[in-house]
């Protein structure tokens, strides 16, 4: 009785570890405006031993502004073609849609209210951008009166004041997109391989120092919908496709 007490609390013990993720490589290059840049890092739980990549488009509001693209009715084409129809640098999937595709949660596009903001335990933030700054805000700090460009409510907020969220799922791997912001006039947008949202959460808050310390990031549609798309420097483009059909999309574009 005593073995099998000791191999269950061991069991358990090793179960409710917390990872402890660490960046083992990074690869950028420049798109065609300065103050972006395209990152490719790899990140590994050393004590799992499992691997994660990232692709990011981190970028400054000095040159770059948000634009949330929105596809009210079908057919509801795919991020890569989207891209190729505006002068965008770079883009992931937005937020949650219903099976008819309505909006789930605040969707501002072009200083035009899409959708309200609504209450729920998953939307527990917002996306905003504005001429002058791009932020992140809990939905219970977030006003109108800011008279953002652009807004998408989603959740859950998996860094905040520059330390992971607790309490958050932590059995579910999945893709994830997301939105982060940094000290200054940084901002990242971002896809990451199947990972749990805890996961999410450990990576973000600590893989992206010493040159990009994540203040704030929000989860958004992940899972099927995942999409990261890149323009680089020499006008060719990195793509990963979503897999489903999705509304919106949240683009980088030039100030």
């Amino acid at each position: 009785m005593r073995k099998l007490s000791a191999a269950i609390f061991v069991l358990l013990l090793f179960s409710t570890a917390k990872a402890q993720w660490t960046q083992i490589s990074s690869q950028s290059e420049p798109s065609p405006l300065r103050g972006l840049e395209h990152r490719y890092i790899v990140v590994e739980d050393s004590a799992a031993g499992d691997r994660a990549s990232l692709e990011l488009a981190v970028f400054s509001t000095k040159s770059c502004r948000l634009r949330v693209i929105d596809q009210p009715s079908e057919p509801h084409v795919d991020l890569e073609e989207i891209m190729g129809r505006g002068n965008f640098l770079a883009a992931v999937n937005g937020g949650y849609f219903d099976p008819d595709y309505k909006p789930i949660g605040l969707l501002v596009v072009d200083g035009t209210i899409i959708a309200p903001l609504q209450k729920a335990r998953l939307l527990s933030g917002v996306l905003s951008a504005s001429s002058k700054k791009v932020q992140i805000s809990r939905v219970a700090e977030f006003s109108m009166a800011q008279k953002p460009d652009a807004a998408v409510e989603s959740g859950p907020m998996v860094v905040d004041l520059g330390k992971p969220v607790r309490g958050l799922e932590s059995r579910r791997p999945a893709r994830r997109t997301f939105a982060a912001t940094g000290a200054g006039d940084r901002g990242v947008l971002g896809f990451c391989s199947d990972v749990t949202l805890a996961d999410l959460s450990s990576i973000l808050a600590t893989v992206l120092a010493p040159d990009f310390k994540v203040q704030r990031a929000l989860n958004l549609d992940g899972g099927s919908s995942s999409a990261f798309w890149f323009k680089r420097a020499n006008g060719t483009a990195f793509s990963i496709a979503e897999q489903k059909p999705v509304r919106d999309f949240v683009a980088i574009v030039p100030r």
